[in-house]
């Protein structure tokens, strides 16, 4: 049988939350709906944080709420879930008021990164994710938790892995609903990938899924989701167009491209559920609204000739 990867499109929120071109609510949700019509059932849509420091991300509740009265968005047994990211439970009462379907917490692998993201320490950022979980979990909530800079750190340089296994087994030990390990600053390259991955495997319970969120700065994203997916991954976060990157990572470039990733996997055997064809009709409609061309390989070369 084939094995199934699932896809987390983050071009609405990760690709867009440090773009010079500010995106209306209209064109927020005029994204999401094609990355839904390319059949991706997941889509992290909005950042709960503070819009002076993120403002590309002030109209996070607006956006929930136009969703919210899509016809794609109400179908019985196969809508789309719509993620919000939060840092702390502030973020996550905006998320809640807001009728966020899933959230997502952010950690820190590093004080300093920690620091200049979320204005607290690395420890304080897991027990505000603990936190989270806890509540998120009393609402019924699906909670992921993404540990940033899992393989280096713009301020720190290498993040030693034993001090990431040791924070995958707090947050484990809290029952979110997903770990994901990210690549950040993409500083990683596969065979790291595996080693983290493995070890993580061992140290997560039955029940809590294992993601990935990699970026393509030094060009060995794609790399890394495959290694990641060949590892035991079952969710790989990618962006359309390969748009994104974090404003608070100096030169930390885009997301790998969700097309690339789909090209990828389905060639490799791996069943996605997510149309090539449609995601290369989304990612050139991006480019025409961005003005200018995405990172995106797939959707200049197309397909596989036939």
């Amino acid at each position: 049988m084939q094995r199934t990867v699932e896809i987390v499109d983050v071009a609405p929120r990760d690709g867009l939350q440090s773009d010079a071109v500010m995106f209306t609510t209209q064109q927020k949700v005029a994204l999401v709906e094609r990355i839904v019509a390319a059949g991706v059932r997941r889509v992290e849509v909005a950042s709960f944080v503070n819009p002076k420091r993120v403002p590309q991300m002030a109209d996070a509740e607006a956006v929930l709420a136009e969703l919210a009265q899509r016809p794609w968005s109400r179908a019985e047994g196969s809508g789309p879930s719509y993620i919000g990211l939060v840092l702390n439970e502030r973020g996550f009462d905006r998320a809640l008021a807001a009728a966020t379907p899933e959230i997502n917490v952010v950690v820190m692998c590093t004080d300093t990164f920690s620091h200049k993201n979320q204005s607290m320490s690395s420890q304080a950022s897991i027990d505000a994710a603990i936190t989270v979980i806890a509540r998120a979990n009393e609402h019924a909530i699906p909670v992921s938790v993404t540990l940033s800079a899992a393989f280096g750190c713009p301020y720190e340089g290498v993040v030693d892995p034993q001090h990431v296994l040791n924070i995958v087994d707090q947050i484990a030990g809290a029952r979110p609903t997903e770990i994901a390990l990210a690549d950040t600053i993409g500083a990683a390259v596969p065979n790291q990938v595996r080693e983290l991955v493995t070890s993580s495997r061992a140290l997560i319970y039955d029940g809590i899924a294992l993601r990935a969120h990699f970026h393509n700065t030094r060009n060995t994203g794609i790399a890394n989701a495959l290694a990641a997916v060949e590892s035991g991954v079952t969710v790989i976060d990618a962006s359309l167009g390969g748009i994104g990157g974090c404003p608070f990572a100096p030169r930390a470039t885009g997301n790998i491209a969700t097309e690339d990733v789909v090209y990828m996997l389905e060639r490799s055997g791996y069943c996605t559920g997510v149309s090539l064809t449609k995601l290369i009709e989304a990612s050139d409609w991006l480019e025409r609204e961005l003005g200018r061309t995405v990172p995106s390989l797939v959707a200049k070369a197309g397909p596989f000739p036939a």
